[in-house]
């Protein structure tokens, strides 16, 4: 099979290779999935750097947990009627070393996720870490239906799907983008105020839609919001993170502490299984009726991921794809 792969981290141009690999086999309890769309994520481009003093977890990595594709092959243990069934595929390389940067990848039985038939493989192959991180930010404190909920960061992959998950489960959803430059790329339908982040008062600015406070706070950056969160939370609210920019974030704590607020911090590799399946479960149904779009910001052939891989890690807006040939 055609396929890209590392075996030493660094910059993509010098370690991403391309060539041909031998075709996998499904094992006990796995099926195989013939890949159509690869979706590229910060944790993949952060794996291959070896950020934060990471290592090789394996001698050679085919990178990508995400994507779409068709089942052609299936191992002992699974329904042979899955086989020519359209999927999207979560965690292909979580704790794994082969993910979906290839024609071809095999993951356990549950981490393909039958794809309804009118249902793009560009969405499918965008729910994985973006998707189930943003369900497990929602919906790890219970549900929202009836809440006011803040997303940071509402233009990014995690944060656009965090808000459409919010409004389909019944939310008011406030938003922040960092310039004012950005408010009109916000989906009113969504989003019911937006914030520009550069403003004179953001808290105020939130605090004027949300006068008791916000419950949920679903949190790109907690080094960068952490007073504003504080600033706007009600009583008893979550923030829950995924990201921050200094590793060593201060916090206020006292206030935090005085209005009983739960901060929850979210590492996606590492959610329990009942909640990966119960995202990806919610994320299809949500799909399936049309409460759920994403922003392609850019398509690369497979030959080119190097360059798909730059552009995540310039922080470009917009989802990145890798097509894979056939």
């Amino acid at each position: 099979m055609l396929a890209s792969w590392y075996d030493a981290q660094g910059p993509a141009a010098d370690v991403l290779h391309v060539g041909d690999l031998p075709d996998p086999r499904p094992g006990p309890g796995e099926l195989r999935v013939r890949v159509a769309v690869s979706g590229v994520n910060p944790g993949d481009t952060k794996k291959r750097r070896g950020w934060l003093g990471s290592s090789m977890p394996y001698q050679r990595v085919i990178p990508h947990s995400d994507a779409a594709g068709v089942v052609d092959a299936v191992g002992d243990g699974v329904d042979a009627r899955r086989i020519g069934q359209r999927v999207w595929v979560y965690g292909a390389q979580s704790y794994r070393p082969f993910g979906t940067a290839a024609q071809f990848t095999v993951v356990p039985d549950r981490q393909a996720v039958p794809l309804p038939d009118h249902v793009g493989d560009e969405l499918g192959a965008s729910l994985g870490i973006p998707g189930i991180t943003a369900h497990r930010a929602l919906f790890a404190d219970g549900p929202v239906e009836g809440r006011l909920v803040l997303v940071h960061g509402v233009l990014g992959g995690v944060g656009s799907l965090a808000a459409q998950l919010a409004h389909w489960a019944g939310a008011t959803v406030l938003g922040t983008v960092r310039r004012g430059s950005d408010l009109g790329h916000v989906d009113p339908a969504v989003v019911s105020h937006a914030v520009a982040l550069d403003g004179d008062d953001p808290a105020g600015a939130i605090r004027s839609y949300a006068p008791g406070g916000v419950h949920r706070i679903i949190e790109v950056s907690l080094s960068a919001n952490a007073d504003l969160d504080n600033a706007v939370a009600a009583p008893d609210a979550v923030i829950a993170a995924y990201g921050t920019h200094a590793d060593r974030t201060e916090l206020p704590f006292w206030p935090l502490l005085f209005n009983n607020i739960t901060l929850r911090l979210l590492g996606s590799d590492d959610f329990p299984a009942e909640a990966k399946r119960q995202a990806a479960r919610d994320l299809t149904a949500a799909a399936a009726v049309g409460a759920l779009t994403v922003d392609v910001g850019d398509r690369y052939p497979l030959p080119a991921i190097a360059q798909a891989h730059e552009r995540v890690d310039s922080g470009a807006r917009g989802r990145v794809l890798v097509t894979i040939p056939h």
